[in-house]
């Protein structure tokens, strides 16, 4: 199916994850019973730290002073904290261009790439891992997980995370120190910024449509 559609965009503030996680599975239920829109969840966390399949196969250790949770999505470990935006798309992805996952993850990824291009910043993808990068460092996670083509989960953003904590976590193939934020690469900005650049990207990157513009 080709076209464009409408999506509702819900900006949560800063909220729990477990609150979050529930929401999700509610909504994707929702979503497939064609019961709502296609819907994007826009928040922050406190600090937790969310451990897929591949971390927990590849018994990833995570430090005991980071809280954990475990999770279904793709991907290894993902820190969640003040400093970090998070984007939860529960969408039904049958567009044109939406065929398989990795077709879908790359057009995530892209989405954020433009929105950064929007703030001066330049991003790109890298071969090490999925995700967002700047200047070599990943700023940015992606994974996703699935129901009859409608995701939960979703991706991050990180921009003004408190020092040290993302960078001092291993992932899945990644050494410590390898994930940053953007204000220690010396960009400043807030999250509204890059929401409303997300939103001026979102019709271009993944062809859905701000139902409230």
């Amino acid at each position: 199916m080709a076209g464009e559609r409408e999506v509702d965009v819900r900006r949560l503030g800063h909220t729990d994850y477990a609150k979050i996680e529930l929401l999700m599975r509610e909504l994707q239920q929702q979503r497939l019973q064609n019961e709502i829109p296609d819907t994007i969840l826009i928040c922050s966390h406190p600090e937790i730290v969310t451990i897929g399949p591949a971390a927990r196969r590849d018994k990833v250790v995570v430090p005991s002073d980071y809280p954990t949770t475990d999770v279904d999505r793709g991907g290894g470990i993902t820190w969640h904290g003040p400093g970090q935006l998070v984007v939860y798309p529960i969408i039904k992805w049958d567009l044109e261009g939406e065929a398989n996952v990795k077709h879908i993850t790359s057009k995530l990824e892209q989405w954020v790439i433009s929105s950064l291009a929007i703030l001066d910043v330049e991003a790109r993808t890298d071969e090490r891992m999925q995700g967002v990068w700047v200047q070599g460092a990943k700023i940015g996670s992606v994974g996703l997980a699935f129901r009859k083509w409608v995701s939960r989960h979703g991706f991050t953003i990180n921009f003004a995370t408190p020092k040290g904590r993302v960078e001092a976590l291993d992932g899945c193939g990644l050494s410590a120190g390898t994930t940053t934020s953007l204000d220690r690469l010396g960009f400043e900005m807030a999250a509204d910024e890059i929401t409303e650049a997300l939103l001026l990207s979102m019709q271009d990157s993944i062809n859905r449509l701000d139902a409230k513009s």
